[in-house]
């Protein structure tokens, strides 16, 4: 089957329609001139060839996950072309981490140089032995774009290391408040700690929301709330969570229906935080909780949240591993919620290519070394590709871009499937491409994608039911029309 000519004709029939005027940036449109014409499925699915490599990964190894086998040497920009030759429009972007495009020239341009070839030969232990010019790479780089009032950062190797580590830290911080700054160690801690008990080893928690993602290691997966798959068989630390608010779409219909969630759930917090007889070291939040349902909530919500961590000395963990990196068609999307006071820890990864947490507090730095320590911490070869991903975003003019494409595309979604039924509560308005919506139940939205896939477009769920979106920043409203051309083909004949 190809659906090249199809997908195209419907394409430009809503180039057409639209009466406003769109100009990709001459940078960005050259990078994509290179790109496949469009979608194009040729095989059955999985192909051939695709189903060769796959019983071979099966046989060496536990694959029970996978989605798709690609050539990653043939796929570009938007387009992942898998081992038969099949192109898919990819706007699952290797679950939200691919930010500038497969393949993108000038990242293959910084991986052939002197040095990114010394880092990947000789890779630092970085707690002890950081290369002279690292301070230099993270200024320039993932320091650049710190949120407001964090300005310094510790790295690590993923997110789910990055929430982890930045909830030792907060166990930390809370231990030495409780102790005195400039307080040693007791002998009975020293000794306690040993056998796994108090004092040395202290009841303290991080409260999570339901619906919540923050990692599968076993602290963060203490506070993943998503999907039971995750957290079966596995020990757990029996840490409070509090409801996030279900809100009713779309928003501006609903407003005061939804203001009256957002308080139940702020009280519920506050009455835990109140009751919860194991001391609550930090809260860790989602802007938008993505593996849980991309389930929205207010910036008054978070405003108020912060104001309840602050008043209960808690501090605010901001996951930005899944938002950030300009997919809402801002840098961070936490900066939407317009805080006085900034969040205590923002943790990252995915877009970024690299992991880690921003902070500002001195004191949530360990008093000594060894306390948050591993061998690689972090990878001076991903901090320079951070560096480079920055400097596209910025060269690209991306973040306009994907504020552009998402407005357009939420208006066709809205117009051509919402108002008809084919699609419900259909979310993510004014946040660039971050885009979802409910289909009627699992199984349906099963199907949808996958017969997405036979039409040539990668697209993913999250939560019970929904589908979300979660294409590459230089994702533009010529490929926004691609995507809705091959969504009409499949809702109309579902």
């Amino acid at each position: 089957m190809i659906i090249r000519s199809r997908a195209f004709s419907r394409s430009a029939r809503l180039a057409a329609s639209s009466s406003r005027r769109y100009v990709t940036s001459s940078a960005l449109h050259d990078l994509l001139t290179k790109e496949p014409q469009g979608p194009s499925v040729q095989t059955e699915l999985p192909g051939p060839k695709a189903r060769a490599a796959r019983e071979e990964l099966l046989n060496v190894a536990d694959w029970q996950s996978l989605n798709m086998i690609l050539d990653y040497y043939k796929s570009y920009g938007n387009y992942a072309i898998d081992p038969d030759g099949n192109a898919f429009l990819d706007v699952f972007a290797q679950i939200a981490s691919i930010p500038i495009g497969y393949n993108n020239p000038t990242l293959l341009a910084a991986a052939t140089t002197p040095e990114f070839a010394t880092y990947l030969m000789n890779r630092p232990a970085m707690g002890n032995f950081p290369p002279a010019e690292m301070a230099q790479i993270l200024r320039d780089g993932i320091l650049s774009v710190a949120p407001k009032g964090l300005n310094k950062v510790s790295t690590s190797m993923c997110g789910s290391c990055a929430n982890e580590t930045a909830y030792k830290a907060a166990f930390m911080y809370h231990a030495r408040q409780k102790r005195g700054i400039d307080t040693d160690f007791t002998e009975d801690e020293v000794m306690s700690c040993m056998r796994n008990q108090a004092p040395g080893s202290p009841d303290v928690a991080i409260l999570s929301f339901t619906g919540g993602f923050h990692g599968r290691l076993f602290g963060s997966l203490s506070t993943t709330r998503s999907k039971p798959i995750h957290k079966l068989d596995i020990p757990a630390f029996n840490w409070p969570q509090a409801p996030f608010p279900m809100l009713k779409y779309p928003l501006e219909e609903h407003v005061e229906e939804n203001k009256v969630e957002e308080a139940r759930c702020l009280q519920e917090l506050e009455r835990i935080i109140k009751e919860c007889k194991t001391p609550i070291a930090a809260v860790v939040v989602e802007p938008i909780q993505s593996e849980g349902g991309d389930n929205h909530a207010s910036p008054q919500f978070f405003q108020s949240l912060r104001t309840l961590t602050l008043d209960h000395s808690i501090l605010l963990i901001v996951d930005e591993v899944q938002t950030g990196i300009g997919a809402t068609g801002q840098f961070w999307a936490h900066e939407a919620w317009g805080l006085d006071i900034p969040p205590d820890v923002v943790t990252f990864s995915k877009k970024f290519q690299a992991a880690g947490w921003y902070y500002g507090r001195e004191e949530l730095q360990p008093d000594r070394g060894y306390r948050q320590f591993n061998t690689w911490m972090g990878d001076p070869v991903r901090a320079l590709q951070a560096k480079v991903i920055i400097e596209e975003i910025r060269r690209l003019d991306l973040l306009p871009n994907v504020n552009e494409t998402g407005n357009w595309l939420y208006e066709q979604l809205e117009d051509r499937f919402g108002r008809k039924g084919l699609v419900r509560n259909l979310r993510g308005k004014g946040r660039g491409t971050y885009i979802a919506w409910d289909m009627d139940d699992g199984p349906t939205r099963d199907k949808f994608v996958v017969e997405m896939k036979k039409r040539g477009v990668n697209i993913g769920g999250c939560g019970e039911r929904a589908v979300r979106l979660r294409p590459m920043l230089v994702f533009t409203r010529r490929h926004a029309e691609v995507l809705v051309g091959v969504m009409e083909d499949v809702l109309n004949k579902a």
